[in-house]
């Protein structure tokens, strides 16, 4: 689960490990990793506030409260570059379908971390590749998540066919009891016959749900929430300078080699090659990177503990350890099959003008 900030502001709370669940109107908390408590009566939390505020919809013209009345409504609030966001996917997507006649509409609000995100056309490209094909408002200027009063990626309210938010759900897990309350509120609208066992999801490759030993937290490179960097040079802002990656990194530090401009959000390589190393502990490591400013491909090559990662390679690299980044997303580029321990990490890209953001573990 990841909490909004600024880039200009600390967020501790978003480097916490343990995830944890706010469960309906009473709002009583369990580790994600614990036994759930059975739900809460259903509360009101008031009605459902205006989606007038999305700069675009994909896959539907604009809702909005009237249209949807009669109807309940599952709202997820999601970006695609959070991992957070992509592992609950295969479940949303199997509600909207398993119960779409039953009266349940879908809306997926894109509320994006990075800047690259508000873009609309990376959006679209997002919500292709992801074959999510309900209705997804672009929601770049926060107007929709401001009116919720959200906080987290990702979200889900569900409202009722008045247009009252009945429950709510923030970050990962407890699936199958969210299915329940879906099942409950479709029958409190009139639904019959539903079919009560709930979805069978195995998500693949970023979707896949997380190993059972992470011990990294999600890390930034741009210093506007760059923590544990490592490099014997100080961190310059706004400027370029080069860098030497350490020689023996601590858990969960990093550093850069080649010569870098690092700003808020990000770090661009100004010459090619370049390096980013970091020591991390666990199954999977995600990268959020993206091409140069003008669109052109960047070719990487990953090493796990200095050599090519083999069969431990991510869905978006290769045995050898090549890879190429085409569009700025989040990239899996290790998925180790073995046991986990403390590795070394390090990619060097081939061409200039990269865009590395932050790792993301899994």
């Amino acid at each position: 689960m990841k909490r909004f900030f600024s880039f200009s502001t600390s967020t501790w709370v978003r480097n916490l490990l343990g995830v944890f669940v706010v469960i309906g109107a009473a709002g009583i908390i369990t580790g994600l990793t614990g036994n759930a408590e059975p739900h809460p009566a259903l509360g009101d939390e008031g009605s459902m506030p205006d989606l007038g505020g999305a700069i675009g919809w994909l896959n539907s013209g604009p809702l909005n409260g009237k249209s949807l009345r009669g109807k309940v409504v599952l709202v997820d609030f999601w970006t695609y570059t959070c991992i957070n966001s992509l592992r609950p996917l295969p479940y949303v997507k199997s509600w909207a379908a398993k119960y779409k006649e039953a009266g349940l509409a879908v809306i997926g609000v894109h509320t994006p971390e990075f800047s690259f995100e508000k873009e609309r056309g990376n959006v679209e490209n997002a919500v292709r590749d992801l074959n999510v094909t309900y209705p997804v408002a672009i929601d770049s200027n926060y107007r929709i998540w401001q009116a919720f009063n959200n906080e987290y990626w990702p979200a889900q309210y569900l409202i009722d066919g008045k247009g009252r938010i009945r429950y709510h759900h923030f970050g990962e897990g407890d699936y199958s009891e969210f299915e329940h309350v879906i099942q409950e509120l479709l029958r409190e609208n009139g639904a019959v016959g539903l079919n009560e066992t709930t979805v069978d999801v195995h998500g693949d490759g970023v979707e896949a749900p997380p190993g059972n030993d992470v011990q990294s937290p999600e890390t930034y490179i741009g210093y506007g929430e760059a923590h544990g960097f490592a490099s014997p040079e100080r961190l310059h802002r706004d400027s370029r300078s080069t860098y030497s990656p350490p020689a023996a990194p601590g858990l969960n530090q990093w550093g850069l080699g080649g010569s870098w401009n690092v700003q808020s959000e990000s770090a661009a390589l100004e010459t090619a090659p370049g390096k980013v190393v970091l020591r991390f502990h666990a199954r999977d490591l995600h990268m959020v990177i993206g091409p140069t400013k003008d669109g052109k491909p960047v070719r990487f090559r990953v090493k796990l503990n200095g050599v090519a990662p083999g069969s431990d390679c991510g869905t978006d690299s290769a045995p050898d350890g090549n890879g190429e980044v085409r569009e700025p997303r989040l990239y899996q580029l290790i998925r180790q099959k073995g046991p986990v321990e403390d590795r070394t990490f390090e990619v060097e890209f081939l061409d200039p003008g990269v865009q590395a953001f932050s790792f993301t573990f899994g």
